[in-house]
């Protein structure tokens, strides 16, 4: 497999005062299409920072990142947020469902900010959300799902426009074991019948075997 997103010597520095803090140092990695790779490490490790910076939604003190073949860490911030609405998708821990929105109008509107074409919407907020099992379930509203429909609906939002990407911050980190291992099943159903690249972190030693790559992070650096 290619890689469709290459880091070269990446680093990441912060501000606290005068003390300078170093969320990432080196970091070097490469991720293939079409696999599911985990970033995992404890709290304060540098997996969140290091996933910000690969989704292009902050940018390295040093080094570089390549996205598809593009440096995006020389883009401009417009050409970096045209990158994320055509080719990434994001999927946050705390899931951030529109709450007065129905599933199918969640996920519509994610293609709706994509600029996907009303007359092809319909067909393709229905099919992700047969993906993710919940054809069923598309006119209830967040707070009439469990918190595992919620984030299958978090999942179908951000594949509904066919991105090349989704990056996942700790996705499983408010579910129960049970409905953590659902979740992952649809991944790596994405990823082997998809095609879909995933990127997410996690700190759960219960799916760590699901990776087809994982990267350890410990004290801003890759460790295994």
């Amino acid at each position: 497999m290619s890689a469709i997103i290459k880091t070269f010597d990446l680093s990441r520095q912060f501000k606290s005062g005068r003390d300078t803090i170093n969320a990432l140092s080196d970091v070097s990695i490469s991720v293939d299409q079409g696999s599911l790779t985990i970033l995992k490490g404890r709290s304060g490790s540098g997996k969140t920072t290091l996933i910000n910076l690969l989704g292009a939604l902050d940018m390295p003190t040093k080094g570089k990142v390549y996205f598809d073949g593009q440096e995006i860490t020389s883009m401009s911030e417009a050409q970096r947020d045209l990158l994320r609405r055509k080719q990434m998708g994001f999927i946050f821990q705390s899931i951030a469902l529109m709450p007065l929105m129905s599933a199918f109008e969640n996920v519509d509107f994610a293609l709706r900010v994509a600029g996907y074409k009303a007359k092809d919407r319909k067909e393709r907020v229905e099919e992700c959300l047969s993906i993710v099992g919940l054809a069923k379930r598309m006119d209830h509203r967040p707070q009439e799902l469990s918190g595992g429909e919620q984030q299958r609906v978090a999942i179908a939002r951000a594949i509904a426009h066919r991105p090349k990407v989704v990056f996942a911050d700790e996705p499983t980190a408010e579910l129960d074991t049970n409905m953590g291992l659902q979740v992952m099943a649809i991944f790596k159903r994405l990823t082997e019948q998809e095609g879909l690249t995933i990127v997410m972190t996690t700190h759960d030693p219960n799916i760590m075997d699901m990776a087809d790559c994982l990267y350890s992070l410990e004290d801003g650096r890759i460790v295994g």
